[in-house]
């Protein structure tokens, strides 16, 4: 499910607003209209945080959330709910540290906003970052920051994160991205992590440091955000950390996985608190302003609020159109008020959500310790009706937990691989499909025999996956990590000379060539 892709991208910006037509260098946005929301619709919206958090905690069992709220450049909210892990006392407090998973991106726009201001979101990553290469030779010279930002790349959706489930690195990560189709350049959108790392890891090259240093240099330190970072050892030091949950078919939530992200740190591995986020919004919502201090150029923090791309056409006459800037969700409401936001989300156990109405100076960040079940975005999206209308003008969480759901279900094989058919066509001997195989974007793939039956090895340092048989010279395994989809087929040819892996075959780079 990686980052979950419809809602992290499109999904909540279709929800809440429209937006004009964007172009690859967009004019600036219309003037935004004079400030409807006074004290009084905030503190009504403010007034039932504690309540819609409670329930939705105990609808769902999300172990831990923490809220942040700033309006007119005060933190009005900053509290935390819940513990860090079941089965411990630990509670969740205002610093209590959680992985932001998407959230990452538009921090990572404000970074470099700050590193490289206006002009330097046009220049070509080519030059800093030799070893990315897309399949066209004319795009890879031409591809810049802007464009790998608002992921109009022409990657494939979620290129490169299969390879980080299977254990590869970022350097292989990016100098593979070269055997990706590409759709076309700058006239299409597909949401990419490593686009995005891309885009960062040049900037920090021409600046001479690691990204995470930026990070620091640039944002962090300069505006007090002292327990964030974009290193996962920072995160798995801190003792007020949120441990990762997921949901156990038994409807108990566990903390079974741990999710390093350092290979996608600028699209997926920031990790921070309600206090700091709190912080953040600040900035944001006072143009790069922090108490008196400039700490990013106005104009270049504006510019990742503009929409760079269509992420969703609408599906009806009269529907929402959804919109990417840079590292942010785009939309404008019916009064043509912008929304910014973005979702973020692990499988293995994260959910957040920012979403910010700046014309109005007001913002709220929600953490949470659980695999996406609705809680982030519902906690905002009840929120900003509460502020605006007085009411929720529905319940949010049915309604994006089913989009959650439809994505988890979206990457399922189509064969029910528990179920063997009647007439299933028994394997060959072993000695068929043992062997090694090379693929130029996955590597290298084994399968030998062991304790009676077959195992197939992938990755680096490789992950053993038991082999069982299903129909014929197809097999099936359990897949792993953040982009796990159940089941997937194995499909070995007659002549043994290929095998086809059916979860990573999306793109058609899933057959390996036997070479022994």
């Amino acid at each position: 499910m990686s980052t979950v892709r419809w809602l992290v991208t499109a999904g909540l910006v279709a929800l809440l607003g429209a937006a004009p037509s964007p172009s690859p260098t967009p004019e600036p946005p219309p003037p935004q209209p004079p400030p409807v929301l006074d004290k009084a619709d905030v503190d009504r919206a403010v007034g039932r945080l504690d309540a819609t958090v409670t329930d939705l905690m105990k609808r769902t069992g999300v172990p831990g959330v923490s809220v942040a709220v700033v309006y007119e450049d005060k933190v009005v909210v900053v509290k935390g709910y819940g513990v860090r892990e079941v089965g411990k006392a630990a509670r969740v407090d205002a610093d209590t540290v959680f992985q932001l998973a998407s959230v990452s991106k538009p921090i990572a726009s404000t970074i470099v906003a700050g590193a490289v201001g206006v002009e330097g979101w046009q220049r070509p990553v080519a030059p800093e970052l030799p070893e990315f290469r897309l399949k066209d030779p004319w795009v890879s010279s031409h591809v810049t920051v802007a464009d790998l930002f608002s992921h109009r790349s022409g990657l494939p959706d979620h290129a490169g994160d299969l390879l980080e489930d299977l254990g590869y690195d970022q350097e292989y990560i990016l100098s593979h991205l070269r055997y990706e189709s590409l759709a076309p350049f700058r006239a299409s959108y597909a949401y990419t992590n490593f686009g995005l790392t891309a885009a960062a890891e040049a900037v920090a090259a021409e600046k001479n440091v690691p990204w995470e240093k930026l990070a620091e240099d640039t944002l962090y330190k300069p505006a007090g955000m002292n327990d964030t970072s974009s290193r996962f050892e920072d995160f798995a030091a801190n003792p007020d950390r949120a441990h990762g949950h997921v949901k156990m078919p038994d409807g108990t939530w566990k903390p079974r996985y741990v999710r390093d992200p350092d290979a996608q740190s600028p699209a997926g591995g920031v990790s921070s608190s309600a206090r700091d986020m709190a912080v953040w919004l600040r900035l944001q919502l006072a143009n790069g302003e922090l108490d008196g201090r400039r700490i990013v150029a106005e104009d270049a923090l504006t510019l990742t609020h503009h929409p760079e791309a269509v992420a969703s056409p609408p599906r009806a006459p009269a529907g929402r159109t959804g919109f990417y800037g840079l590292g942010w969700n785009v939309s404008y409401d019916d009064e043509g008020r912008l929304r910014l936001s973005h979702t973020g989300a692990f499988a293995l156990g994260a959910h957040t959500n920012v979403t910010m109405l700046p014309g109005e100076q007001l913002g709220i960040v929600v953490l949470t310790n659980g695999a996406p079940a609705g809680v982030a975005d519902a906690v905002a999206l009840d929120f900003f009706d509460v502020a605006q209308t007085g009411e929720p003008s529905r319940d949010w969480l049915p309604l994006v937990n089913a989009l959650y759901e439809q994505e988890a279900d979206a990457g399922k094989s189509t064969t029910d691989f528990a179920k063997t058919p009647a007439d299933a066509t028994p394997a060959k001997a072993a000695g068929a499909y043992t062997g090694t195989y090379a693929n130029d974007y996955y590597g290298r793939l084994t399968v030998a025999e062991e304790n009676g039956g077959l195992v197939l090895r992938l990755g680096p340092e490789p992950q053993t996956y038991r082999l069982t048989h299903y129909d014929g010279d197809t097999f099936s395994f359990p897949t792993r990590g953040e982009n796990a989809v159940g089941p997937t087929g194995v499909t070995f040819s007659p002549d043994g000379k290929t095998v086809r892996v059916e979860y990573l075959d999306q793109e058609g780079l899933g057959t390996f060539t036997r070479t022994g």
